[in-house]
């Protein structure tokens, strides 16, 4: 083969390399904007951890539409998470900056910049492991459920799969479990409570918290009531 038929063999490769990509990350966001994500690869990782650790698979994952949600749920999340959510175009500038400053001063205790759009991307369709490949990705797929899904959709997918506890996914399965009643039913005090452990939930508990975990939640509380409500209903 010529040097020129080389190098157009190649350019085909890499265009249907590309054409593939485009095809199989499209269609899944296509898909969960009208249907729930069967399962995520977090769930999937932890429950091979179960597996290769002896024990039984923990999964509480239970789906309900943001109309079967308590506004109080999105509200908190809102203010606890990402207080420009309806305004940003899937990532938040001047979080990330504040977040590399807050980093640079107290390697400890590494603060993320997210936003929830980029929450929800990675939470879907990614690993949770920080790597250059994954947060490329993760900005990928964060432009394509803003163009495709919008925020409401946005909302009920990161509300529905968040990681809440051990074993358990998304408000109804932890509200059923830590608070004994649906999604739909809880105060701003109670949805504050599930919410304030989304940072580490294997660390901060919704039931019992540490007191640093009780001061957090008084903090969503006062940036609740500083903010104007959301509503998706």
């Amino acid at each position: 083969m010529a040097k020129g038929g080389k190098i157009k063999f190649v350019i085909k490769v890499l265009l249907l390399l590309f054409l593939f990509f485009i095809a199989f990350s499209v269609i899944p966001v296509i898909l969960y904007k009208f249907l729930p994500p069967p399962i995520t690869p977090l769930m999937l990782l932890r429950a091979l951890d179960n597996i290769v650790d002896g024990d039984s698979i923990k999964l509480s994952y239970k789906w309900v539409s943001i109309n079967e949600m308590s506004p109080n749920l999105y509200n908190a999340a809102i203010a606890a998470e990402d207080d420009h959510f309806m305004t940003h175009n899937g990532f938040d500038f001047d979080a990330m900056q504040q977040a590399f400053e807050s980093n640079q001063k107290n390697e400890k205790r590494i603060k993320g910049g997210s936003t929830i759009s980029q929450q929800t991307a990675k939470n879907v369709f990614l690993w949770p492991h920080r790597d250059y490949l994954r947060k490329s990705l993760e900005a990928w797929f964060t432009v394509l459920i803003e163009f495709i899904w919008g925020k409401e959709r946005i909302m009920e997918v990161y509300l529905n799969v968040v990681e809440l506890g051990d074993g358990i996914y998304g408000v109804e399965a932890a509200s059923q479990k830590y608070l004994k009643k649906p999604a739909s039913k809880l105060t701003k005090y109670e949805a504050v409570a599930l919410i304030a452990v989304l940072p580490n939930p294997h660390i901060y508990k919704v039931l019992n918290p540490s007191p640093y975990t009780r001061y957090y939640k008084w903090a969503i509380v006062k940036r609740m009531g500083m903010m104007p409500k959301v509503g998706f209903k």
